[in-house]
C-alpha cells in the first residue's frame, strides 16, 4: 500500500517547510498538503526535494470554505473568483509535480439554490479536470460530513457516485475518505470493494475524533485488507488529527500494516 502523510494536520510541532524532512524520518515516501499557497512554491520545491518525497495531492484554493464560507467552487457568482484559484492550483501542481488535485466542492448556505450549485460545482469540476488533463494530473472531489461541515454540498457516497456518472469525464475520480463516509453512517465494506475502479484518491482518520488509528471505532485494518485486495492502486493517505506529539501517534503504522 502506497502510504502518504498528510502535512497540513501531521507534523504541525513545526513549520510546513519543516514537515518533508518529519515524514520522510518517520517513513513516509509520500506527502499531500490540503493548501500549500501561504508558501513560495520555490520553497515547498527545495524542502521537498531535500527530504526526496513525493507529493501526491493538493487542493484547489476554496476561498473562505474552512472559516465556515461557502468557498469557490459551487457559489454561481464566484465562477471568475474559481478561475483565478484554479490558475494558481496549476502553478503549484506543475512545481510540486503533483499526481492528483482535490476539488472542494464547497457549502450551500442557501438550501433553495442547491440545484444551481450542483450545476456550478459540475462544471467548475469539468473545466478543472479539462486543465489538468493536459498535465497529466488526476482531478478528483470529495464527499465531507455534515456533522464537521454543516452545508457541505458533496456529504453521501452516493454523491460521489451520481456526479461521476453524470460528467462521464476520464479524468474524474472520486477521493474516498474513510472518516467522512464512516460519519456519515456510508457502507464503507462495500465501496472500498465495488467502487474502487471510481475511486482515484483514499484517505483516512479514526472516527469518531478524527484522531490517529485506536482513537476511535473504525476498523481500519479490515479496510486496509480490502483495498489491499481491491483493483485500487493509488494512494492511502493519513489525514488525522494528532491526539499526541505526530511521532508519538505512529504505533498503528506497525501495528495496522505489518
Amino acid at each position: 500500500m502506497k502510504l502518504c502523510a498528510n502535512l497540513s494536520l501531521m507534523f504541525t510541532e513545526v513549520p510546513l517547510l519543516e514537515r518533508f524532512q518529519k515524514a520522510k524520518d518517520a517513513g513516509f515516501e509520500f506527502v499531500e498538503i490540503q493548501f500549500p499557497y501561504e508558501e513560495a512554491l520555490d520553497d515547498l520545491v527545495e524542502a521537498k526535494a531535500q527530504a526526496n518525497v513525493d507529493v501526491v495531492l493538493i487542493n484547489v484554493p476554496a476561498g473562505d470554505l474552512m472559516t465556515g464560507g461557502e468557498g469557490l467552487a459551487s457559489v454561481p457568482e464566484l465562477t471568475d473568483a474559481y478561475s483565478d484559484a484554479l490558475e494558481q492550483c496549476l502553478a503549484y501542481a506543475k512545481g510540486l509535480n503533483v499526481s492528483a488535485v482535490n476539488v472542494l466542492a464547497g457549502r450551500c448556505l442557501s438550501p433553495e439554490r442547491e440545484a444551481q450549485y450542483w450545476k456550478t460545482f459540475e462544471w467548475n469540476l469539468a473545466r478543472t479536470a479539462d486543465a489538468l488533463s493536459e498535465m497529466g494530473i488526476l482531478t478528483t472531489f470529495e464527499a465531507i460530513n455534515t456533522k464537521d461541515m454543516p452545508g457541505f454540498l458533496v456529504h453521501r457516497a452516493e454523491h460521489l457516485w451520481s456526479v461521476m456518472t453524470r460528467l462521464d469525464h476520464p479524468n474524474v475520480k472520486a477521493q474516498y475518505d474513510l472518516y467522512h463516509m464512516a460519519m456519515m453512517g456510508e457502507n464503507l465494506w462495500q465501496d472500498l470493494s465495488t467502487k474502487s475502479d471510481k475511486i482515484g484518491h483514499i484517505q483516512f482518520a479514526d472516527m469518531p475524533g478524527r484522531g490517529e488509528p485506536g482513537t476511535g471505532g473504525l476498523a481500519l485494518k479490515q479496510f486496509f485488507q480490502i483495498i489491499e485486495e481491491s483493483s485500487y492502486q493509488g494512494y492511502v493517505a493519513a489525514e488525522y488529527k494528532p491526539t499526541v506529539e505526530t511521532e508519538a501517534s505512529l504505533s498503528w503504522m506497525s501495528r495496522l500494516l505489518g
